[in-house]
């Protein structure tokens, strides 16, 4: 289902004022009119949803309910993609977050039931969670009645989505009297499994039923949805953009032939090209158990006409397991050669590097069992008064927690190693990138020559607290001009709390030996088997095994022997376990009031109707953010290319504290000059508030320190919002029962763009002894053929004053350089940013053959961009807006005598998915999707679906097509079922 598909079964019990939608009501009305007929199905959806898109004033596209417990796609933001204008992200396979018009998910607002919900989450592996976009992986679809996608802004709704608002609609008891139900039940198969063919169960239920003369209603729902999944993927890191003319940068390539590397480049890259190189490598292997819960609970009771009650409840849980092997290469850059395409930003062909003994082959194991709870409960009263007056007051506590259900944390890595490379080399001019090593004799890739190493296990933890009230009110006039005056006034409260903990133990140089860590730790799989899907996949050449690690036995034989958690070389762990301490503790109170008024107007122009609505919104928005951080004391320099932060144990907490008014206007216009043609215009102006870590306060580094330098972070709570004033005009032609032509212009002006420029700095007089004079001494002492292994032995032998008992590393002395870091500081800046596009959409109906198709373009530009051949950390620093990209869907449709069929494809093109001192492109990418099912005419039906049938695979690049990050291959899921309905 896609286009303007709406809801078949109707949730507007106790949000019609909050939604304050005169289109919304009149399409009630004229399904409720007559319930003679209950119509149900893809057609019937069409139609209904044809309907809204008809009547609304304003730009709305929605996604319906087929029937009671049936949604058109297992997952609503697949759904979602169906709709004009809408993009998703996949998450282990499954649609995950939502881009609106080339707005990504931090752009857009959720509502459940015209309420803001609160969303959380853990982030990437090492930082505090910030980001407040919602993750549509938590909901099942059986229990939604429909998603309602409003693209041109309006005064009565909650305001954070310069994208879209996006509002999920939940069923309600009275708008179905009587009993009625659905059960349903589906066997689900992932072929990309790596053994075994589990087939995994989904459960759902929904029941209704009203009582005292349809005056008090329940409903009761529920889903259990259980998935096993196999993801393998191949990821790289890269050094920052180098020009080609610097020869002097860590990770830089040779000059000539003079260089103390050594120059093996083919193809170098001109002066005035960038470039970059690989810092790392490796295939990663996952195998997922996901686990879901769904329920709600609605109570209603209607007394009389004018009196209306509701009490609401929402559950959702959600639980990822992973388990996680991979295996992979580091890069020194010393004695490397390497083949470059042309510039002007160049590409490597390959990437290779010799050793001397003891290189490492890195192996590692990683478990995750991360879990999303949303709750939220909610009360609304709806008071229909005397002369047209109609009151409603609506509040809810919602609440969104993200945290790892484990005693390890919710992102760890254990790392284990083959030392003993001889060469390494990865090949980039294949679909995935081909990873090959030569193991010096003895130091085969087998398991009797492991060694455990370094680890780290981080531990993050997200909460988003809301609670509201809202106080609104309509007027009804019903005079020839203004037809009805609306009011509101709204008090939100979010608070939020994002932490973060490490424990790192950085003994990168192994620590037990070979013979003291059991073979049975590891077990030995074909690689290419794993892989298989891409071209390069099956290279001769590819490295030709990796190891399932058996993580937690790995980790308790540390724990034993060397206290990787008691006693960690970073950081501490809560006593028993290898949770990390939170070193970073941020707490976030947004605090805001908002009151608005907005007049709907009709009138006719000859006979040509014309309708009008204009509304102002005002907010005044309070924020306090307090944070604590962990001061560092020193560093150590514990492996070729890593550098621990050393802390005392000492914090720092800090609170501050910001504040923004916001007038928010709005305004829509429509007109059916001839009967069937309709024109539309709005204006509005909307906001985005921004990322939690931009609101933070205090400064974070990341760690490990690199040779060349690190990373770091500071927030901002005084920032403003960003925000747009946008422009929608179209144009639409119903030429058929359920058949429209439509077309769409948009414009959105954006400013109060935060700008992260990276600013290369130093932070709490920590020093680098990596490029200190005791390095220098040792390379002259050594010689220009030293390695950097070498180099270490040579201080240690000869510097032990120097050398950390602990973890056996060099510490910086005050005569050593300072770290370089690159810390980003958020600022309002005075960027702005145009996008603009066109929509198409065509929705037809084959006459009475069953037959339909659903066509649809979304043409997206932005005056932003990223230049790949301007090098990193140039100042100033680049500006683009992330997601700009065009999409397009397809669907051919069948439904007729019960039997219901359907094929859909939705594409994406290429986009930039973010940046920092480097550009990160997501390819272009497509998916065909099939369902079909049969009804019985006993309430009994069957049903089957294909997601991804054609088995498509996903990348990512930088700079170049051929720097590639990410390479994942693509695999089907099929499920079938049963459903009961009555």
């Amino acid at each position: 289902m896609v286009g303007a598909s709406v809801v078949a079964m109707g949730a507007t019990g106790h949000v019609a004022y909050a939604q304050d939608d005169t289109d919304t009501e009149q399409s009630s009305n004229a399904t409720d009119s007559d319930n003679e007929i209950v119509v149900t199905g893809i057609r019937a959806s069409l139609q209904q949803a044809m309907n809204i898109k008809r009547d609304a004033q304003g730009v709305v596209d929605a996604i319906s309910a087929e029937d009671i417990g049936k949604f058109p796609d297992t997952n609503l933001a697949e759904s979602l993609q169906r709709i004009t204008g809408v993009s998703i992200d996949r998450q282990n396979g499954e649609g995950s977050k939502v881009t609106v018009r080339g707005f990504g998910p931090d752009f857009n607002l959720v509502l459940l039931n015209g309420r803001q919900m609160p969303a959380s989450g853990l982030g990437s592996c090492c930082e505090a969670p910030a980001s407040r976009s919602f993750d549509f992986a938590n909901l099942a679809s059986e229990g939604i009645a429909g998603v309602e996608v409003y693209k041109s802004g309006r005064v009565s709704l909650p305001t954070g989505g310069i994208g879209s608002t996006i509002n999920i609609k939940l069923p309600m008891p009275l708008d179905r009297p009587g009993l009625q139900g659905s059960f349903s039940a589906k066997a689900v198969y992932d072929t990309g499994l790596f053994s075994g063919t589990d087939i995994t169960p989904e459960v759902s239920g929904i029941i209704s039923k009203t009582f005292a003369d349809d005056t008090l209603g329940v409903l009761v729902a529920g889903s259990y949805q259980k998935r096993k999944a196999s993801l393998a993927q191949f990821n790289a890191g890269w050094r920052e953009g180098y020009l080609g003319s610097d020869s002097s940068s860590w990770g830089s390539l040779p000059a000539d032939a003079n260089d103390w590397r050594g120059f093996r480049v083919e193809n170098h890259p001109g002066p005035n090209d960038t470039y970059q190189t690989t810092q790392n490598a490796g295939y990663d292997f996952t195998d997922i158990d996901r686990e879901r819960f769904n329920g709600q609970a609605v109570l209603q009771w209607r007394p009389s006409d004018d009196l209306a009650v509701a009490i609401d409840y929402e559950f959702s849980q959600n639980t990822l397991k992973a388990r996680t092997s991979s295996i992979g290469v580091w890069f020194n850059h010393a004695s490397t050669s390497s083949s470059w395409t042309d510039g002007p930003a160049a590409g490597p062909n390959f990437y290779a590097e010799d050793f001397g003994p003891g290189k490492d082959l890195a192996v590692t194991g990683a478990i995750a069992a991360n879990r999303n709870i949303n709750n939220s409960i909610g009360g609304n009263i709806q008071w229909d008064g005397f002369s047209g007056l109609h009151l409603e007051i609506d509040g809810h506590h919602s609440t969104a927690e993200s945290k790892p259900t484990t005693p390890y944390g919710s992102n760890i890595a254990v790392g284990s190693a083959i030392f003993g490379v001889m060469n390494q080399r990865v090949d980039y001019t294949t679909a995935m990138p081909v990873i090959s090593v030569n193991m010096y004799p003895g130091s085969e890739i087998d398991a009797s020559n492991i060694r455990p190493a370094g680890n780290a296990f981080r531990n993050a933890y997200m909460k988003d607290t809301i609670d509201e009230v809202a106080f609104k009110g309509r007027f009804d006039i019903d005079e020839s001009f203004i037809q009805s005056l609306d009011f509101g006034v709204v008090e939100t409260r979010n608070k939020v709390r994002s932490a973060y903990g490490f424990i790192q133990t950085d003994s990168w140089g192994g620590t037990l030996g070979a013979a003291d860590t059991p073979d049975d730790l590891y077990t030995m799989v074909n690689l290419p088997h794993d892989l298989a899907g891409m071209a390069g996949s099956q290279s001769s050449s590819i490295i030709p095994s990796y190891f399932r690690v058996n993580t937690v036995d790995l980790i308790n034989l540390l724990e034993n022997e060397v206290n990787i958690c008691s006693a960690p070389w970073t950081g501490s762990a809560i006593p028993g376990t290898c949770l990390a301490e939170f070193q970073a503790d941020r707490r976030i109170k947004e605090e805001t009031t908002s009151f608005y008024v907005q007049s709907t107007h009709k009138f006719y122009w000859g006979m040509a109707p014309i309708n009008f609505r204009f509304g102002v919104r005002f907010e005044d928005t309070r924020v306090v953010s307090s944070a604590l951080v962990p001061i560092p004391t020193g560093t150590s320099w514990v492996g070729d290319n890593e550098i621990a932060i050393l802390y005392g144990g000492g914090s720092d907490f800090q609170t501050l504290k910001g504040s923004y008014e916001n007038f928010l206007p709005a305004a829509d216009f429509d007109i059916e000059p001839v009967d069937n043609l309709i024109f539309r215009a709005s204006y509005s102006q909307t906001i985005t508030r921004p990322d939690y870590n931009s609101l933070q306060g205090g400064t974070t580094l990341a760690a490990p320190i690199r040779v060349g330098g690190s990373t770091g972070a500071s927030g901002n709570p005084g920032l403003l919002p960003y925000k747009s004033n946008n422009i929608d005009l179209s144009a639409e032609w119903y030429y058929g029962p359920s058949s429209y032509v439509s077309v769409g212009f948009f414009n959105k002006n954006v400013k109060n763009f935060i700008a992260n420029n990276t600013v290369k700095t130093t932070a709490f007089d920590l020093t680098n002894p990596a490029i200190g004079p005791r390095v220098a001494e040792a390379q002259a002492a050594l010689g220009a053929g030293a390695t950097t292994t070498d180099i270490r032995n040579w201080i240690k032998a000869n510097y032990s004053q120097f050398v950390d008992a602990a973890s056996g590393g060099i510490l910086g002395q005050p005569d050593d350089p300072f770290v370089d870091f690159n810390i980003t500081s958020p600022i309002n800046s005075d960027q702005k940013a145009r996008l603009w596009g066109w929509e198409f959409a065509v929705q037809h109906s084959f006459w009475e053959t069953g037959f339909g198709a659903i066509l649809n373009y979304t043409i997206v530009n932005s005056d932003t961009a990223y230049d790949n051949t301007i090098p990193a950390f140039t100042t100033p620093g680049q500006f683009a807006v992330n997601g700009v990209s065009d999409s397009a869907n397809a669907v051919l449709f069948y439904d007729k005598d019960g039997l219901q069929a359907r094929v859909a494809y939705n594409w994406r093109d290429k986009f930039l998915s973010g940046y920092g001192t480097d550009p990160f492109y997501i390819e272009a990418y497509g998916q065909v999707d099939v369902s079909a099912s049969y009804e019985f005419g006993n309430g009994f039906s069957v049903f089957a679906e294909g997601i991804n049938v054609t088995n498509e695979d996903r990348r990512g690049h930088m700079r170049n097509k051929q720097t590639v990050f990410f390479a994942a291959p693509g695999y089907a899921r099929y499920a079938a079922g049963v459903r009961y309905t009555f």
